[in-house]
């Protein structure tokens, strides 16, 4: 897999995902579409959506419910990309949100590899890889952002640190889309900062490869230790995602 195919992997991901083209993200006019369900949509994702912002630098990508078309489109109003997703304008997002019983929910920011950069990264810890039957008594809060209960036919495969036979840091994937698994990582706190978060997911996003699937890596746009540990594992920003959730469950995970 080169780097073209890893990009291009990651478009059509998009595209299902939000009802649109690949090539949808590529454009300079923004694109609307409307929200439906698609098996090849990524496994966690709710859909259909009432509001989904996706953009890959160019344009935004909005995949809504049809109820709020010509607010979203004054919304963007043909501003360059990054502004429909910043304070203040966003806050123009929520209130238009809140008038039918929704609420912002997710920002994030998404890493792919770049394939010159990448590399194992040395750790002074035992490092094993792990397989979904390494993962049965591990789930727990401790290792939460690597593994999820709700979900566990889709963590497939794992990097474990481990010192004098006590498991300190975890790395593993979900297997979120076909061709894309997802990075997860947890290091216990006493454990921190020693770069074990780097290690293990260095080692964990070159053993997806092997597989011929795209690793992805994805944090809240404030959580600078996570881009921190994805930036020096040779991982670089490809796309920003905003999506809207019903009141209710936004109350429900606070």
């Amino acid at each position: 897999m080169d780097q073209k195919q890893i990009f291009e992997t990651a478009l059509y991901q998009s595209a299902c995902d939000l009802n649109c083209r690949p090539e949808d993200f590529l454009k300079t006019e923004n694109v609307i579409t409307y929200s439906i369900k698609n098996p090849e949509a990524k496994k966690y994702l709710a859909l259909p959506d009432f509001c989904h912002l996706v953009s890959y630098g160019h344009n935004v990508v909005a995949s809504i419910h049809p109820d709020i078309e010509e607010e979203i489109k004054n919304y963007l109003n043909d501003d360059q990309a990054f502004h429909a997703f910043e304070a203040p304008k966003i806050f123009k997002l929520q209130r238009l949100l809140e008038k039918y019983h929704m609420t912002l929910g997710y920002l994030s920011v998404y890493y792919l590899p770049n394939l010159k950069k990448l590399q194992k990264l040395p750790c002074q810890y035992q490092l094993k890889i792990l397989n979904q039957d390494d993962f049965h008594d591990l789930y727990l809060p401790e290792w939460s952002m690597a593994l999820c209960a709700e979900r566990k036919q889709l963590d497939i495969l794992g990097v474990g640190a481990y010192d004098q036979g006590k498991l300190i840091g975890l790395a593993a994937c979900s297997m979120d889309a076909k061709n894309m698994w997802q990075i997860g990582i947890d290091v216990l706190p006493e454990y921190r900062h020693q770069g074990i978060a780097a290690s293990l997911s260095s080692h964990l996003a070159v053993e997806i490869l092997k597989h011929d699937k795209v690793p992805f890596y994805a944090c809240a746009w404030a959580n600078l230790g996570s881009k921190r540990t994805a930036i020096r594992i040779g991982f670089e920003p490809a796309w920003v995602e905003m999506s809207a959730l019903p009141m209710e469950k936004e109350e429900n995970d606070a």
